[in-house]
């Protein structure tokens, strides 16, 4: 290849993997197939040792079983639960759980889980079968996926835990959090830490827990009075989640957030933000003079779609927004979406 494009496999696998690629394949498909075979080839050429093989092929392994489960249901939007699994069917926490996925997918949502006991089962019967989908986990120390059918189409299973919140995450619009151990605090502040570094796209957070619950009011208290404090976050990025006890506000917030924002595409330097209304001009003008801070350069525009998205034929009926976002302040980005959900009334 040439003009500074991955490289061709080479070495000792580079003939046979090479061979691999369909010649039919789309020029931009072809070159990300070469550059997986071209690392497949570099790990065998430095005679890696056959453990950190292993760790590599079990990943792209599981991360293709996912690819492939979620495939068929990514025109749906769907919401993870997250939450202990060690929470029991009698817990308030389960059934204000079960209630919330319930209400998702009567709204049309799919809901995604753990696929194990506890908060993640009372997902799953809320949800129903047909509205579930199922990222489980082996853990020696667990039961399995006892809330699947171990041969149900939407459920997959993994060894590692950074494939599965790759998954629990990537593949989701909206997350709400109930209260956990050390795991589901992980996925908590992984999830907030996406979102604050742009890692993942803007999407809805909802901290459940049950009238009179103090779980994620102490944990805010210490976000607060601790992390904010020291200037280890910055005050808007408390606007990536809410926290409630109520699930109809919950809900409220998951499908609200959707109100008018439909999704967003970075086009080179440029964020674009799709909507179902376009702002008024003087709506606009409110939208740059209060979020002037965020944009390096220029204004927030409207746009018609540009040529990546028509190629794409990506949701070129949408009236859209760009801004040269700063790509620094998604707390603030998250408030510009809120501002823009309110044109829909």
């Amino acid at each position: 290849m040439t003009g500074g494009g991955p490289p061709e496999p080479a070495g000792i696998l580079g003939p046979a993997l090479a061979a691999a690629v369909s010649p039919g394949s789309p020029p931009a498909l072809a070159a990300l197939y070469r550059s997986l075979l071209s690392a497949a080839d570099r790990l065998a050429a430095a005679d890696t040792p056959v453990a950190d093989v292993k760790i590599a092929q079990t990943a792209l392994a599981e991360m293709g079983d996912a690819f492939a489960t979620f495939r068929p249901y990514r025109h749906i939007r769907k919401v993870t639960v997250f939450g202990s699994a060690r929470t029991l069917p009698e817990d308030p926490r389960y059934r204000h759980a079960r209630t919330l996925a319930a209400t998702m997918a009567e709204a049309g949502w799919m809901v995604v889980t753990g696929a194990g006991p506890g908060i993640m089962a009372a997902g799953i019967e809320g949800a129903g079968p047909d509205r579930a989908l199922g990222v489980d986990i082996r853990l020696p120390a667990e039961q399995e996926a006892t809330s699947f059918p171990p041969d149900d189409p939407k459920l997959v299973q993994m060894r590692y835990f950074f494939t599965r919140k790759l998954m629990l995450v990537r593949e989701s619009d909206a997350y709400v959090v109930l209260p956990g151990g050390f795991g589901t605090l992980d996925e908590a502040f992984e999830l907030l830490t996406l979102l604050q570094t742009g890692k993942a796209a803007p999407a809805p957070v909802v901290l459940l827990d049950t009238p009179g619950g103090s779980y994620w009011r102490a944990w805010e208290r210490f976000v607060v009075d601790e992390v904010a404090a020291d200037g280890l976050i910055s005050a808007e990025d408390r606007s990536l989640y809410r926290i409630t006890d109520d699930c109809e506000a919950a809900a409220d917030e998951l499908l609200g957030f959707y109100r008018n924002y439909h999704s967003s595409r970075w086009i080179g330097d440029l964020l674009v933000l799709r909507l179902s209304v376009a702002p008024s001009r003087p709506e606009l003008a409110s939208l740059n003079r209060r979020f002037a801070g965020i944009v390096e350069r220029g204004v927030i525009r409207p746009t018609r779609p540009l040529p990546p998205e028509r190629a794409g034929d990506d949701h070129l009926d949408l009236p859209r927004l760009a801004l040269h976002f700063d790509r620094a302040h998604y707390g603030r980005l998250r408030q510009l979406i809120d501002a823009c959900n309110v044109l829909a009334g």
